[in-house]
């Protein structure tokens, strides 16, 4: 979850631990909108608007934001708008008092795994919030379920890529870092019983967990069914730093890492071989509980614009692989170089071309396709004799000096006649 914007300074999307650092297991959340979470050591605020603090209800946002700017909805949604695909998010709930989340979450599809009664930093218990998912109190959740599938409304320009697919409201963490390893396996288990199509998992933890772990088995259950889980690859990545989160690096979640404006790999952004594609997480605008919108940073904004697109290509090729689709986004990713790196792995998500260039199914992208390459220079013809120009140009050159010779030749003769005929008649 994502650090709350204040007027003074915007902090960007960071891990934090759980109250508890010595419990092996525990999942962090990837900022929240409260200060009650404790940061990451040695994160750094990422570029963010400050003009206005996050609060529900929120001032709609009226523009078309940066990261849709750049998308041909009308071409995207040629086919189809995700209809009849469900998607799961796991996260701090969805509020469906937004009029842009009312149409799109199933509360009979959800869940909240949360303890019944969760102590903050000061020992208050609080409510762990609807069981069936549609509450959220830090709001993280339902920016996320925003960016995939929110529905158009008069008076804003945001709308989800996926704006006909179903959320399924999952509650798995809260503003005290409630959530554990245990409760997102659960939550997955969940998805998958209800009939999740997509899983989008914007948190995650630093923690060693072991390969037979309730967590891995969790993911390797959703795999089996072709479901296509998204997770965010984490937001430790200033300062060039590289490493492992969990779930995105486990084989088979398609790991999102954070771009800007610019295409390139957002400062905070995790690194890593693990990492498969990057998305917008920069200034993301989305929902907020209650109504309006807010702007957030983070890879847990990435994710869910990646979890859009695999909707839309669920919903046009419902018998595709969960490897068919995963490697259709990566391959047509905008590449600045062959094959894949350790910062935005395949490339930046290009939603229109992972939606349109789908005549046929690949399970692996192909490393030297997607880089736009320039024509090379046509090599000069081997020329061993002479030109057809310079054949012209010399005849031209002949004709020209025998005709100024003729010439010449002719008047000298001339001269000589008439001297002739005067001396004679001179005699």
């Amino acid at each position: 979850m994502d650090h709350q914007h204040t007027p003074h300074a915007a902090r960007s999307e960071r891990g934090v631990r759980t109250a508890s650092r010595r419990r092996a297991g525990r999942v962090a959340v990837l900022a929240a909108c409260t200060a009650a979470l404790l940061p990451v050591a040695g994160a750094t605020p990422a570029a963010a608007d400050t003009s206005t603090q996050c609060k529900f209800p929120n001032k709609s946002y009226t523009g078309r934001p940066w990261a849709l700017q750049r998308v041909l909805l009308d071409q995207l949604w040629q086919d189809t708008k995700g209809e009849g695909v469900r998607v799961a998010v796991i996260d701090t709930g969805v509020d469906i008092k937004n009029k842009q989340l009312k149409g799109a979450v199933a509360p009979s599809l959800g869940a909240n795994f949360l303890p019944k009664k969760t102590k903050g930093k000061k020992g208050i218990a609080t409510e762990r919030g609807k069981a069936d998912g549609t509450g959220d109190r830090v709001g993280h959740g339902t920016k996320v379920a925003g960016i995939i599938a929110a529905r158009p409304a008069d008076g804003t320009g945001f709308v989800g890529l996926a704006p006909g697919a179903t959320i399924i409201p999952i509650t798995q963490n809260d503003e005290n870092g409630s959530g554990n390893v245990k409760s997102l396996a659960w939550s997955i288990r969940h998805a998958v019983k209800k009939g999740a199509d997509v899983i989008n998992i914007s948190q995650d933890t630093e923690e060693a967990i072991r390969h037979d772990s309730m967590l891995k088995y969790a993911i390797d259950r959703a795999l089996s069914e072709d479901i296509v889980v998204v997770a965010s690859a984490g937001n430790d990545g200033l300062g060039g730093k590289v490493k492992r989160t969990y779930p995105a690096s486990y084989p088979g979640v398609l790991a999102v890492a954070s771009s800007d404006r610019n295409n390139e790999r957002a400062p905070f952004s995790q690194s890593g071989e693990f990492v498969d594609v990057a998305a917008p997480g920069v200034d993301m605008i989305s929902t907020v509980p209650l109504g309006g919108h807010c702007a957030d940073n983070g890879t847990s904004f990435s994710a869910p614009y990646v979890a859009g697109v695999a909707a839309l290509l669920k919903a046009k090729h419902p018998g595709w692989t969960y490897k068919e689709i995963t490697a259709q986004i990566e391959q047509t990713a905008e590449r600045s170089i062959a094959g894949h790196d350790i910062l935005v792995g395949w490339g930046v998500v290009d939603p229109v071309r992972a939606v349109s260039e789908d005549d046929h199914r690949i399970e692996r992208p192909e490393p030297d396709e997607g880089v736009a390459k320039g024509e090379l220079p046509t090599p000069a013809k081997l020329q061993t004799g002479e030109t057809e120009q310079e054949r012209n140009t010399r005849i031209g050159t002949y004709a020209l000096v025998g005709g100024g010779t003729l010439v010449a030749v002719v008047g000298g003769g001339s001269l000589v006649y008439r001297d002739w005929r005067r001396k004679r008649s001179l005699r």
